[in-house]
């Protein structure tokens, strides 16, 4: 499902609506679940729910050719159009109408050239207007990078290679690379009878892979492979390049457990380590560093994406109270250094500002939108924009967050008529973005 907020001529407009995927379409059409979902895949339930998968669609009972995925991760917009996104899937058309109502619009398959999974977490060069894009599966090539002309034009796809299947959740771009991360997150159907547990996991013993291709090659074969210590991540803040290195500013996750996404929230994040950190890749000598930039628990970093594949110097993560549960929004300074000694992240240093949303409050990660668009202004020079829940009202808001002074008064609140759930992106779209989305 899609929540969206449109605020026009001083007046707001809130609407919910699902995604009309092809999996929710069947799903109307028998009138109840049909297709596994990841909570369901533990234990020999699990595999009998992949077998009856299996067997539904190879006797056409179910159609998965055109994906089995949600359509609610994260959102993109480009080449005039706003794009519904979920990793196992390709992208859904949303099209925004004059009164902020929502309308799927059918799935984006680039004229038959996309044949593989889209991430939810693409990137849209601000400068080119190209978008770059990649997919990964269980199945060889578990890795396929794409280039998507400004023009939306999809050019041929590029297979990675990497030794097995894992969870690639995000990526990043500078000017000239294109960064993957071949991270110890496995597929392991195996694990659901062994261990009771979901197929995904976690090998403490091997290292992080972080790939830098040439983001314009043809082939794999320029792309430089590094190696870190052992960790995941799930969400990248941003990349650059600085002379001979390549530096990417990400949340790392220390030994991460997908079991704690899976069932009752827990009451606090203590066992879930996700600290900002800045890793670089030499591409002279061949060798990588990283460097802890805060303490845990921080994740959902966002930016200004004018930005996006070049050097900035604002980070604004999420303060993550429980898996799900966004406690405030956090401002961090690249261009400061981090104090050393901190059991938790306070003022001072690298960190400039904390909106907190106070006692029962929780939401979801905050868009920076820009006072006006381009790099012409302040880096800073915007508005942070998140939704927000009060557990012990039931009432929900949007909150505008003043996005320079990070000032504990927001700049605007608009109450809403229902909680929106936690966990999920969130995208800013412009109204000259949306005029535009009527002539492509």
């Amino acid at each position: 499902m899609i929540h969206g907020l449109r605020i026009k001529n001083g007046k707001a407009t809130y609407v919910s609506r699902f995604v009309k995927t092809s999996k929710l379409k069947q799903e109307e059409f028998f009138g109840s679940s049909k297709f596994a979902k990841i909570g369901d895949l533990k234990g020999l339930f699990g595999l009998l729910m992949v077998g009856v998968q299996i067997l539904r669609a190879k006797l056409k009972v179910l159609d998965v050719s055109y994906g089995t995925g949600t359509g609610n991760t994260a959102l993109v917009y480009h080449h005039g159009k706003l794009l519904s996104l979920h990793e196992f899937d390709k992208p859904y058309v949303i099209k925004v109408l004059e009164d902020g109502d929502l309308q799927t619009l059918g799935m984006m398959d680039y004229d038959k050239r996309l044949l593989h999974p889209f991430t939810a977490h693409p990137k849209v060069d601000p400068v080119t207007g190209e978008m770059f894009t990649f997919g990964y599966s269980q199945m060889p090539p578990y890795v396929t990078y794409r280039v998507i002309s400004k023009d939306g034009f999809m050019h041929d796809p590029v297979p990675i290679t990497i030794p097995e299947s894992v969870m690639m959740h995000d990526f990043a771009i500078t000017e000239s690379y294109a960064i993957f991360m071949d991270l110890p997150f496995y597929f392991r159907p195996t694990a659901m009878v062994k261990g009771n547990k979901l197929p995904l996991v976690f090998d403490a013993t091997k290292k992080a892979r972080f790939g830098v291709l040439p983001r314009y090659a043809k082939t794999e074969l320029q792309i430089r492979w590094f190696e870190l210590p052992n960790c995941f991540i799930f969400h990248n803040a941003n990349a650059w390049e600085e002379e001979d290195e390549v530096v990417l500013v990400t949340c790392r996750v220390e030994n991460p457990d997908l079991e704690m996404l899976n069932g009752a929230v827990k009451e606090t994040a203590e066992s879930f380590r996700t600290e900002l950190h800045e890793m670089r890749f030499n591409m002279n000598t061949g060798l990588a560093s990283q460097r802890k930039l805060s303490e845990s628990t921080v994740d959902f970093p966002r930016i200004n994406e004018a930005y996006t594949g070049r050097k900035q110097r604002y980070v604004y993560g999420a303060l993550i109270e429980s898996m799900a549960k966004v406690a405030g929004i956090v401002k961090f300074d690249l261009q400061a250094e981090p104090v050393e000694g901190k059991e938790k992240i306070e003022l001072g240093g690298n960190v400039k500002g904390i909106f907190r949303l106070g006692a029962g409050r929780f939401g979801s990660e905050a868009v920076f939108v820009p006072r006006e668009p381009g790099i012409a202004i302040e880096e800073d020079d915007g508005y942070l924009i998140l939704f927000v829940h009060d557990e012990k009202t039931g009432k929900s808001s949007v909150n505008v967050i003043d996005a320079k002074t990070m000032s504990a008064d927001p700049v605007a609140v608009v109450d809403l008529p229902r909680r929106v759930p936690y966990g999920f992106h969130a995208l800013f779209v412009t109204e000259e973005q949306l005029r535009l989305q009527a002539h492509v």
